[in-house]
């Protein structure tokens, strides 16, 4: 990332921050997620052995999966800890858990709502910047990716590296950092600290990772960040596809 994005960031980080404070709206409660987790999934299942609400509560692990009101295969994976959100140092602590690996498991249930397996390249996992979300506990976002996020990810993919870089082509009309990691899943890989060794202000970040076959023909991720401290939207979840997943037959393949 170049030292004229870096100075960017910091300029811009005390006014994002005021706008991460700023009150949501009236109609929404910003702790409604925490709430159905932390006082209906945690104690159904540490009491019945069932998660309700949630489809899935991992004590040890520590976090549930809820599925979203929005669309019919959105997932939520949820801490069962209290943390704000991508800016809380909770997430970066030494001992915290592995979220991001956790969510790309989570696709098993975006899988049984879709009605069939879903190749890697066609899911993704999306965190929303401090200044563009309306929950106030952290959750990762578990969906298709939007079909034409996919193909640009596709056609784009031997310009992406293992350091973050600018991504060739805008993605839905914003511009991201992109880096790649190999492997099948992200157990050992925390894009969390990768994203935080890189930036100024994580409150101002959004974070994604979709699953892709690298230029070598591996498995492996592409990571997208984008930040609202340097005008983008800090909005991830844009890149997803809550409408259509799968696509419509004949756009995607296995």
């Amino acid at each position: 990332m170049s030292l004229l994005m870096r100075a960017s960031r910091l300029a811009a980080a005390a006014l994002v921050t005021v706008f991460a404070l700023a009150p949501a709206p009236a109609h929404a409660d910003p702790n409604a997620l925490w709430t159905i987790v932390h006082d209906q999934c945690v104690p159904n299942q540490q009491q019945h052995g069932a998660p309700a609400p949630c489809a899935e509560v991992d004590l040890q692990g520590g976090y549930a999966v809820l599925k979203d009101l929005v669309g019919a295969t959105q997932f939520l994976l949820i801490p069962t800890a209290r943390i704000s959100g991508i800016e809380d140092p909770a997430v970066l602590a030494p001992d915290a858990p592995d979220y991001f690996a956790a969510a790309w498991r989570a696709r098993t249930f975006v899988e049984q709502r879709a009605g069939q397996p879903l190749p890697r390249d066609l899911i993704s996992l999306a965190i929303n910047s401090a200044a563009a979300r309306t929950q106030n506990q952290l959750h990762i976002h578990v969906d298709c990716v939007r079909t034409d996020v996919r193909e640009a990810l596709g056609r784009n993919i031997s310009a992406v590296g293992p350091e973050w870089t600018t991504f060739p082509e805008p993605l839905v009309g914003q511009r991201y950092e992109a880096m790649v990691v190999a492997g099948e899943n992200l157990d050992g890989v925390d894009p969390f600290r990768l994203l935080a060794n890189d930036v100024p202000d994580m409150g101002a970040e959004t974070l994604v990772a979709v699953g892709t076959h690298l230029a070598d023909g591996g498995p492996g991720f592409v990571l997208l960040a984008n930040s609202a401290a340097d005008g983008g939207g800090g909005h991830g979840e844009d890149l997803q596809d809550h409408d259509a997943c799968p696509p419509p037959p004949g756009t995607w393949s296995k």
